[in-house]
């Protein structure tokens, strides 16, 4: 038997939308007017506290600190003291 391998290359999305619609900028301003009217992308809407760096952090450095209780041990950062810097004096 003959295996033979075939690669085949991801479009972009301009690709796409020419593939479908070959003149689109004839009748659209952008790539992605023509994209979201051929139905290749979709808006949705989200929480707008999910597009904060402040949270996808906070729950990244959880999810670190619950790995690294699994994997070593130890107790949870509620249980731990907190360490705060000292505070610097200022010269009058």
């Amino acid at each position: 038997m003959n295996h033979d391998v075939v690669y085949i290359q991801p479009m972009s999305l301009r690709d796409k939308v020419e593939e479908l619609l070959p003149n689109w900028e004839r009748w659209y301003p952008s790539l992605f007017d023509a994209a979201n009217d051929l139905g290749l992308i979709r808006a949705y809407v989200c929480d707008p506290n999910s597009l904060l760096l402040s949270s996808r952090h906070a729950k990244i450095r959880q999810r670190a600190a619950e790995a690294h209780r699994d994997n070593w041990g130890g107790q949870d950062n509620e249980a731990l003291p907190v360490r705060r810097r000292p505070t610097r004096l200022t010269r009058r």
